[in-house]
């Protein structure tokens, strides 16, 4: 029925987040093309480890053109951004994000496209584990996962979980990512939860990256269902299957002709816009480790271990002032280091850089002793 098509229509947009590791496509930006590819054009967060000093990166935008091919399925669709035509137009998605945390180290993020009434908010924390042959990477304990707010279907928050991920094949030299877990979307307002179970490869042959889901009515007061299997078949509205690096597929229950949910073949990055390094704040991540990642690009590895280590020496000897000063630090862009809920809030000039970013104005004041 109508209902639906309107609910699993609005799941396509959230099952593409859960997609572990994909290029972003120009027609549909994603938040783990927000945080993960942010890593990539880092190569400082790797020297750093885990730092003691505020990484901010809160100047970010992509301008994205509504021309592009679509990703999702051909059937029927109601929009999830209300009545709100940006074809052949600009749309402005701005990113920010603050190392609100230095032990445990935590950064929260906040993703926000008013036009189109969506914003995208939470805590990154990753714990990484050798295990002998790989490394496993795991969500931390903060991080509960991105909430994705739709204002025009009246304040829908969808949360979705992350996976657990392995990176293999660093002793053969061939790096590969798989995975083999349980992940959720959930969205209480409308009592619709996804379950997505991504099946363990065998050791031999090709990876196949399959993924299984199931999208059903719950109980947001008595959610307790977390395998497929113990889904009640009158609770069923339809059910997914596909490999998550090429196509994902879903039957509506009654059905038998499966309808693409998403195709990842189109997708590709779409280049962040950043403001000169001399506009950035000095706590600013590209700013802050210039000189370190000019180290190991050149690959002075010795250089980049000396830099390094005064930088965080500075920012001990800074820490340790605020302490004798009794002074407690708080960050700059969101309330609060950490949230039990695993929902960052704004500050007061977290929302005010967010403005300035909507309207192409980069330009914050330095600090007076918040988050530095």
């Amino acid at each position: 029925n109508s209902n639906i098509t309107t609910n699993v229509t609005l799941l396509q947009k959230s099952v593409y987040h859960m997609i572990p590791y994909r290029e972003t496509p120009s027609s549909c930006v994603s938040l783990r093309e927000v945080v993960c590819n942010d890593f990539y054009s880092h190569p400082h967060s790797c020297a750093s480890g885990h730092s003691i000093t505020s990484s901010v990166i809160p100047l970010c935008n992509w301008d994205v053109e509504d021309s592009s091919p679509p990703v999702l399925g051909d059937g029927p669709k109601v929009s999830a951004t209300g009545e709100i035509s940006t074809e052949r137009r600009k749309v402005r998605v701005s990113y920010i994000t603050e190392q609100t945390s230095h032990h445990p180290p935590v950064s929260a993020f906040w993703v926000d496209c008013p036009v189109k009434g969506i914003s995208a908010y939470g805590f990154d924390q990753l714990s990484a584990k050798f295990t002998g042959t790989s490394v496993r990477v795991t969500p931390g304990a903060h991080n509960l996962g991105i909430f994705i707010n739709l204002k025009h279907r009246d304040n829908e928050e969808y949360r979705l979980t992350h996976p657990v991920a392995q990176l293999a094949g660093m002793l053969r030299g061939s790096l590969s990512i798989t995975v083999a877990d349980t992940c959720y979307i959930t969205c209480p307002k409308s009592r619709i939860k996804v379950i997505l179970h991504y099946l363990e490869e065998g050791w031999l042959g090709k990876a196949q990256n399959r993924v299984h889901g199931v999208v059903f009515s719950y109980d947001p007061d008595n959610d307790n269902t977390t395998k497929i299997k113990d889904v009640p078949d009158k609770d069923v509205l339809a059910r997914l299957e596909g490999c998550w690096q090429d196509k994902v597929h879903y039957t509506v229950k009654d059905t038998k002709d499966p309808q693409l949910l998403v195709d990842l073949n189109p997708l590709w990055p779409v280049p962040k816009i950043i403001p000169p390094e001399n506009e950035q704040l000095t706590t600013e991540s590209r700013r802050f480790w210039h000189d370190v990642t000019d180290a190991i690009l050149n690959k002075q590895y010795g250089q980049a271990t000396r830099l390094k280590q005064e930088l965080e020496e500075r920012q001990r000897e800074k820490a340790t002032a605020r302490k004798d000063q009794d002074f407690e630090w708080q960050p700059r862009f969101f309330t609060q280091a950490l949230m039990a809920n695993g929902r960052p809030l704004l500050s007061e000039d977290g929302q005010m850089a967010l403005k300035r970013l909507q309207e192409g104005n980069y330009h914050l004041e330095e600090s007076a002793g918040m988050g530095t």
